[in-house]
């Protein structure tokens, strides 16, 4: 962090410069979130100390968002920029280059105890298979419940400026499609690979994926702010035992309707699912930026009609009437899914609310009629 101090003293200017002097421990770091999930849990381990940025509100997309003029500012000012990885906010890369060249970048996908889930593949939506079986990833060790203290030290020695370490093993697959993110082959949604890459990227609806993610943004905070390591554990700490009574509140709520088929418009559920052993069955797209035509819409009828499917959910920010098309002159139900949180006020709590939204909606939405 630099800083420019002038003082006049007996009548003469002297001008002192200070490079990379040390956080005060009045000082808050400069942090910049990218999305609300992201935003949230790092709004959680800063209470007290200071509050993130947040790039992208509302319902805008992270793969096609642009930047205010503002969040540029707080982008070229960051100490801290958290986000998931270029897999999902692909509008961020070249901006992370240009105005954060001084900044600790954490790509969380990359985070020590991530599970990653594979992109849906051909045959996974033609079964209820929950997809469990599914090969996946795991960036450092797998972990059971939300103790995640010791398994989750930070790796200052072998740091990079993207925020990797040597041992990461990840990889995000984005090499292996072509200019448009997609690779072209057979799927039930609209057979093309999720725009997002090999993998999905919408880690934060695991709570275990959400609990390592707080271990990373405490460990990241702590490494340009030491002066606030005792807030951002007490913080943690906080925030993965309200984890914990989540995910038994969702189990809860959902044990009831676990069994019962759904379709999604977005294929963006896969962590939700297998964390509460839903029974998704289909989509309506597994890439959200690729409109289905009148010949796929009447392929998904029929197969909405096959599955059995109780409802058909959408989502805030794509075209409703699809949704509505889709199960018109049918018995199927239709609800809201929000993965993104976008008409939630950013905050500490956003997260929570976000995950008992989908839990409200799923449950409701599947719950036998009365």
């Amino acid at each position: 962090m630099k800083s420019l101090k002038h003082s006049l003293l007996g009548g003469v200017l002297t001008s002192v410069v200070l490079f990379s002097s040390p956080l005060s421990a009045q000082d808050a770091p400069q942090v910049v979130a990218s999305i609300q999930p992201v935003h949230s849990l790092v709004s959680q381990v800063m209470e007290g100390v200071g509050a993130p940025d947040l790039l992208v509100e509302g319902g805008g997309s992270p793969h096609s968002y642009s930047l205010r003029p503002s969040q540029a500012r707080a982008l070229e000012q960051a100490d801290v920029v958290f986000w998931v990885g270029e897999s999902l906010e692909s509008f961020l890369p070249q901006s992370l280059e240009s105005l954060s060249s001084d900044a600790r970048v954490v790509p969380l996908s990359q985070s020590v105890g991530i599970h990653l889930l594979e992109n849906r593949s051909e045959g996974t939506w033609d079964h209820h298979d929950h997809g469990h079986d599914d090969a996946h990833h795991t960036s450092g060790n797998d972990h059971g419940h939300h103790d995640h203290d010791e398994t989750h030290a930070h790796h200052e020695d072998t740091h990079h400026e993207d925020g990797r370490h040597e041992d990461d093993q990840y990889d995000d697959g984005h090499h292996d499609h072509d200019e448009g993110g997609h690779s072209h082959g057979g799927g039930y949604a609209d057979g093309e690979e999720h725009a997002h890459g090999h993998y999905d990227m919408h880690i934060w609806l695991s709570p275990d994926n959400a609990a390592a993610m707080l271990t990373a943004i405490r460990d990241a905070l702590i490494a340009v702010d030491p002066a606030h390591s005792e807030a951002y554990h007490a913080n943690t700490d906080a925030a993965l035992k309200d984890l914990d009574e989540l995910e038994v509140e969702l189990k809860e709520q959902l044990s009831g309707v676990a069994d019962r088929p759904y379709i999604v418009f977005h294929d963006a559920y896969r962590y939700f699912e297998e964390a509460f052993g839903l029974n998704a069955v289909g989509s309506v797209t597994l890439s959200p930026e690729r409109q289905p035509g009148a010949g796929r819409m009447a392929e998904l009828r029929e197969k909405v009609e096959q599955l059995e499917a109780v409802c058909v959910f959408s989502e805030p920010q794509f075209e409703p009437r699809l949704v509505s098309s889709l199960i018109e002159g049918t018995e199927v139900r239709t609800a809201e899914l929000d993965p993104l949180g976008a008409v939630l006020d950013p905050g500490p709590s956003a997260y929570y609310q976000l995950m008992r939204n989908l839990g409200q909606q799923i449950a409701g939405c599947l719950a036998e009629s009365g």
